[in-house]
């Protein structure tokens, strides 16, 4: 067989410090070894989306859409790559379509060329918007698979879905294993048959958690893979992924080969490490997050999903009911037509879950969120849901079947009139569209601080020209 060489996806910039440490890597911490970066021959560098528009603005007062412009800038050699949930684009709601067209666009004239576009039930229906803008605007449309388990999500499930996405125009399709609950020979059998069936690249991207991730990868490639997501080792293994400068020296001098640099990845490394010192001698990683655990594969819980849900329970002073609440989340999933557990459905699903463990009624009280899921307004799960069960959370409310974006107005210019005076740029609309409250305090943050250097210069004039 012809050699067929691997391109790596690096998710340092983004999914390894969302995974570890909460997304709280500043742009401080990347610039010095971006171009440094940009050398490797990446596939691509994900940098963008998924978590870290939210905690630029809400935690580390940056303006997220300049830190892609700064790595961009740095970084002139290497694609540029970001997370976008479909509909619900960066935040947690479904958004007009006009909102996300105009995301897409933003997104791509800033610096991104890749978009990995997924919907947390598989609803084809939520990305059909996302990925029509990418195209227009001559990006790299990926969809995701939400990869679970579960009775219905059998790999005949994964090929159907699979050539929807290539039908709807997507350009690569990636597995997106964000609980780790794929193991390795279940890796080579799916990729297989998507190899057999799309005629589309296709990437794999897994999670650490339960230990299996260098093997997927390993197995996934021998099936056919086209590219694998890992991250730099400093920031690897745990809940992150599988340490690119393993997976590369894995395939050196195979078939397989990426042709990367493993002397300029270990000076990558050696720049990481100190950073990782750092957030675990701050508290923002603890070294806890770096081990295995196989609870993943036990109750098909991120690892994510797992923290919040113990935090929940220790602020309910409940903190001994964690068992209790893992054994509900699979029945609290079933009843809800089985979503697969990423955001914003893990949330749901979870927080249920915790509810029906601490009031002892299961269902007694429900969240608004859970009522809007099984109501279709987050789309069509992958079961459909008992019609009794319906009723007995949403009452005579009649459920949505149709693209729950088609019920919603178009939105961006009212968007645009409510942020008039303290828009300073096009893009801040789409800060505003998706966080409201904190896009509007980053806003008067910035205003203020742009306040204190003008008047702090014009203090400086007036003692060089008195008036």
């Amino acid at each position: 067989m012809a050699n067929k060489k691997i391109g790596i996806t690096e998710v340092v910039l983004r999914d390894a410090h969302q995974s570890l440490i909460a997304t709280r890597m500043p742009i401080g911490d990347m610039l010095p070894i971006l171009e440094k970066l940009d050398q490797v021959g990446y596939h691509s560098l994900e940098c963008w989306g998924g978590a870290t528009y939210d905690a630029c603005l809400r935690f580390l007062n940056e303006d997220p859409w300049e830190r892609l412009r700064t790595i961009r800038k740095h970084c002139p050699h290497t694609k540029l790559q970001m997370l976008f949930r479909g509909q619900n684009m960066l935040g947690y709601r479904h958004y007009a379509d006009d909102v996300v067209e105009y995301l897409v666009q933003r997104s791509i004239a800033n610096g991104i060329d890749i978009i990995r576009i997924f919907d947390a039930l598989n609803d084809i229906k939520n990305l059909q918007t996302a990925i029509r803008a990418a195209k227009k605007e001559g990006g790299h449309a990926q969809v995701a698979i939400s990869y679970t388990t579960g009775p219905v999500f059998t790999t005949d499930y994964y090929v159907k879905y699979a050539k929807r996405i290539e039908n709807a125009g997507a350009d690569s399709i990636c597995i997106k294993d964000m609980a780790a609950l794929l193991t390795p020979y279940e890796t080579y059998d799916l990729v297989k048959a998507l190899k057999g069936a799309v005629k589309i690249p296709i990437q794999l991207h897994t999670h650490y958690t339960s230990g299996l991730a260098c093997m997927c990868m390993l197995k996934g490639i021998e099936a056919g893979v086209d590219m694998i997501d890992t991250a730099m080792s400093p920031l690897a293994l745990g809940t992150s992924h599988a340490p690119t400068e393993s997976m590369v020296a894995a395939l050196q001098g195979t078939k397989y080969d990426t042709g990367l640099d493993l002397k300029l990845l270990n000076e990558i490394r050696e720049y990481f490490m100190p950073l990782r010192a750092k957030y675990i001698e701050s508290g923002l990683l603890d070294p806890s997050m770096l081990a295995t655990n196989t609870k993943a594969l036990v109750y098909q819980v991120p690892g994510g999903m797992l923290s919040n849900l113990l935090s929940q329970l220790k602020q309910a002073g409940k903190a001994d009911k964690l068992e209790d609440v893992l054994k509900e989340v699979p029945r609290v999933r079933k009843d809800a037509g089985y979503p697969p557990l990423v955001t914003p459905t893990s949330q749901i699903v979870g927080t249920q879950a915790v509810y029906n463990v601490i009031t002892g009624e299961r269902y007694k009280m429900c969240t608004k969120e859970f009522k809007d899921l099984v109501a279709g307004k987050y789309g069509t799960t992958p079961v459909t849901i008992d019609p009794e069960f319906r009723k007995k959370i949403i009452g005579d409310e009649k459920p949505i079947t149709c693209r729950p974006a088609d019920l919603l107005e178009p939105e961006l210019e009212k968007l645009r009139s409510e942020i008039a005076e303290w828009s300073e740029q096009e893009e801040d609309v789409l800060s505003y569209a998706q966080f409201p409250k904190v896009a509007l305090d980053f806003f008067k943050k910035r205003r203020d601080a742009e306040y204190g250097i003008n008047s702090a210069l014009s203090n400086a004039e007036k003692q060089v020209h008195p008036v």
